[in-house]
């Protein structure tokens, strides 16, 4: 019971009111509270209609004996009144739902008796439906369940919604070669569903989703192969809505016509409310039908025909439309970029075809000029998406963020990599497979228009490798081969198993100062550009007037970096280590460093390389007078500085640079945010929280504000990892009396809720917080769940609370989870009214 009805409900006499109904008890149900425990018993007279004309003394009652304690009342137990009570036996439901009924305070300061009292009135509250189970009466009549489709199909959801997909497909795999090892390879109808891993009891639905799929698929017979199995596994498996949906209304489309009927519709609802218990939804079965056949059939055809599952030319337009809707920042960004490369070649090409070149080398010179004229575009191009300080700028200060997916930039920096990886193999190889050998096999007339160019004729390859041209290819071919490889998530994350002294090779120092290798790369490239072979006039030798702009763009950010961390030298003021190897640095916020929630910052220590930068999230709010880092020891640098902070008797010096923007810093354009943590991820979205609370007293006094809700998911497989932020976390459960800000806390390494396996400690977290308001896994108010979200479930609950609203989703941590997140975001964005952006940062 809520805390407004306390205040609206007042009992003059020993008569508990629900709804209309009144409910007389008698017994002692008062007594001093105190911190012992004091057990009272009470009987209660359930007024049914069953014993309404009956005597007073013939009424049936039941009696509770209730645990009293300070701050709670746990219900002992429920029987039946009068009588032998030695002999009386319970009833198993009764009991079952009198242990549901133990409610405990979770609010603090609370006073005694009412507390007491509000845990009597919501016990009494649930008497009435006690008595319905002690009274067991018989279900109405209602239509054979075993003759309905629509009762097979939602019997199945359940098994459905259990699969787990690719993963599980190795045991129905298993399973399928054990079965047709003796029927020639071929899966009989009667055993599928042994074979999909149901149980016995669900032969007869497996023998109906059998045939569902084999209609839709016009397969013929009572046998299937291997592959036609897969094609099963993966629609049962498939835990989108549709993929479930389809499911569902192929095994209610018995006569495969594409229909479903209003007396199918009503069927179904029928069946739902009744397996969900919802009995006033089950009497209006037959409103509710009508209401959906008023949605789902506005020509009044009496049925329904969902063909958009069976059109694919239909399914492939709205993926398209939806795709150019979710993506036309990154459609239109690469759009320009191929269209401007496709452009530069076919330029280079037409030009080089009406020269004399062609004569001798045919479409190879043409192809290694176009190839060429790309690769400067890229060099100059690949420069922008890193310079951080613009980008930052450019999303701050400018409209260009609404437009222009800042957020990629370095998947952008990606591309244009793979543009240059494969503009070098055109170039390269049509050099040296097709025009070099040209040149030196050509006839003395043929080759005679190229002596301006080339010299006297060459005879071998020596020629061309010694040259100028030919040194600085080569030598920048194997430096970037060198920058690509190890930039390559197998070596920069050590996912290679390499011997010891190739182990040097992997890692984030490797492909750090490999990367630097750009500098020799863009000298080459400018002295390469300017020996060319064909080309004699300086003003047509354009690879500097390429490169000119964004070399100087880029070389100012170093510049300004250097300068800027070399000022904002930083005094250490905190240090703690954390259970799961993090590290929390403390230090002093420079004058003028003004930064975003969600942003981050470089941090460099020279005790431990005085030349390596590394980006860590800024976990403070800008309010806050100091600036904060939490730093997980996962590669060489991170240990090392881990090691220097925990021996040093004294602090080392620390330099920071930034702040540089990030996705989450977004957040403030939402009016409702779904913030998730995966592990260390969880750093961005902690700056966020703090923030927001750091405003709550500001936004109370100016009665404003732009935050309706913010959702923070944190996921850890740790229980130490809590102890991070722990800080945070009571601080948001004391301050937040709105309740703007919702946390849940996940701990994977716990088995999931209503697990046996964990139900001690589900019962002791129970108990402890509503004791103590402490939960016994994270250490803090906040109460923690157990293994992993179902997200699409916290979708759907954000989708319910805040209809025709847009949300923000931001995400930081593994990509693992990427893929999930934006696909739910994108499936409830197109069938509610709910609108979800997504965001994500990996690292």
């Amino acid at each position: 019971m809520g805390t407004e009805d306390h205040h609206h409900q007042h009992h003059h006499s020993d008569t508990e009111v629900l709804g209309n109904e009144r409910i007389p008890y008698s017994g002692p149900l008062s007594g001093p509270l105190n911190k012992r425990v004091s057990r009272k018993s009470t009987k209660f007279n359930l007024a049914t209609e069953s014993s309404s004309g009956s005597s007073p003394h013939d009424e049936p009652y039941v009696e509770i004996t209730l645990d009293v304690r300070d701050d709670s009342v746990a219900v002992h137990s429920v029987k039946a009144a009068g009588g032998d009570h030695n002999n009386v036996q319970e009833d198993p439901e009764i009991t079952l739902l009198a242990k549901g009924l133990e409610k405990r305070s979770t609010s603090f300061g609370s006073s005694v008796a009412r507390t007491a009292s509000a845990r009597i009135r919501q016990v009494s509250q649930e008497l009435k439906r006690l008595a319905s189970f002690a009274k067991k009466p018989q279900p109405p009549a209602r239509f054979d369940r075993n003759k309905s489709a629509a009762a097979y199909a939602l019997k199945g959801l359940k098994f459905i919604s259990k699969t787990d997909g690719g993963a599980g497909w190795a045991n129905v795999e298993k399973r399928f070669d054990e079965i047709t090892a003796s029927t020639n390879g071929v899966l009989p109808r009667a055993r599928f569903g042994e074979c999909i891993g149901m149980n016995k009891d669900s032969k007869d639905f497996a023998v109906e989703l059998f045939d569902a799929l084999t209609r839709r698929r016009n397969i013929q017979g009572d046998t299937i192969t291997k592959d036609q199995l897969r094609e099963f596994w993966d629609q049962i498996s498939d835990q989108s809505f549709d993929s479930r949906l389809q499911t569902f209304f192929d095994m209610v489309d018995k006569d495969a016509d594409g229909r479903i009927t209003e007396d199918e519709v009503r069927e179904i609802i029928s069946l739902s409310a009744s397996a969900n218990k919802l009995s006033n939804i089950q009497k209006q079965a037959e409103e509710y039908a009508a209401l959906i056949m008023e949605e789902l059939d506005p020509d009044h055809l009496g049925c329904i025909m969902p063909t958009q599952f069976d059109n694919p030319i239909r399914r492939c337009c709205d993926s398209t439309t939806y795709f150019l809707l979710d993506n036309w920042q990154r459609v239109w960004v690469m759009a320009l970029w191929i269209g401007v490369m496709a452009g530069l070649f076919t330029y280079k090409y037409i030009q080089y075809k009406n020269r004399a070149a062609f004569e001798v080398m045919g479409h190879c010179v043409c192809m290694a000029k176009g190839a060429a004229e790309t690769l400067k575009f890229n060099m100059a191009l690949i420069l922008l998406p890193v310079c951080r300080n613009t980008i930052t700028w450019l999303r701050n200060k400018t409209k260009l963020g609404g437009v222009v997916p800042f957020d990629d930039n370095l998947n952008f920096h990606k591309v244009i990599a793979l543009g240059i990886s494969i503009g070098v193999g055109i170039h390269a190889i049509s050099h040296l497979a097709c025009d070099f050998p040209r040149l030196i096999n050509a006839s003395e007339e043929k080759y005679e228009p190229m002596e301006p160019y080339f010299g006297d004729q060459p005879k071998n390859y020596w020629h061309f490798v010694k040259s100028v041209e030919g040194v600085t290819g080569i030598v920048m071919v194997v430096l970037m081969a060198i920058a690509f490889t190890l930039a390559t998530p197998w070596f920069r994350r050590n996912k290679l198993n390499l011997p010891k002294p190739l182990k040097k090779l992997t890692g984030f120092n490797a492909f750090w100062y490999s990367h630097h290798l750009f500098v020799i790369v863009y000298t080459l490239l400018i002295v390469h550009g300017q020996y060319l072979y064909l080309t004699k006039k300086w003003y047509k030798k354009t690879t500097w007037m390429y490169l000119a702009i964004p070399i100087c763009l880029y070389a100012t950010e170093r510049l300004i970096r250097a300068l800027r961390s070399s000022i904002k030298a930083v005094s250490i003021q905190k240090v703690a280590v954390y259970p799961g190897n993090v590290l929390a640095l403390h230090m002093s916020k420079p004058d003028r460093f003004r930064y975003k929630s969600g942003q981050y910052m470089f941090v460099n220590c020279a005790a431990v390389s005085p030349f390596e930068w590394h980006p860590f999230s800024i976990t403070s709010a800008p309010d806050d007078d100091y600036l904060s880092v939490h730093i997980r020891t996962l590669g060489d640098w991170t240990r090392q500085l881990r090691t220097v902070f925990s021996e040093v008797c004294y602090f080392p010096r620390v330099l920071i640079d930034g702040p540089y923007g990030a996705p989450a810093q977004d957040y403030k354009e939402y009016e409702v945010v779904l913030l998730v943590g995966l592990g260390i991820g969880a750093t961005p979205m902690i700056s966020i929280v703090k923030d927001i609370v750091n405003n709550m007293k500001a936004i109370e006094e100016e009665e404003e504000n732009d935050l309706e809700n913010a959702y923070f998911y944190w996921v850890t497989r740790e229980q130490g990892s809590f102890d991070w932020f722990k800080g945070v976390m009571n601080e948001v459960a004391e301050l937040d009396h709105n309740n703007v800000i919702e946390l849940h806390n996940y701990c994977t390494s716990v088995y999931e809720e209503g697990d046996a396996r964990s139900a001690l400690i589900a019962m002791l977290q129970s108990l402890n917080h509503a004791k103590n308001g402490v939960d016994v896994v994270s250490g803090t108010r906040v109460k923690s769940h157990f293994a992993k979200p179902n997200w699409r479930n916290v979708y759907k609950r954000v989708a319910l609370n805040h209809p025709d609203s847009r949300v923000g989703v931001f995400y930081c941590g593994a990509p693992a989870l990427t893929k999930e997140l934006r696909h739910l975001a994108l499936d409830f964005s197109h069938k509610t009214s709910t609108k979800f952006d997504f965001h994500k940062e990996n690292f």
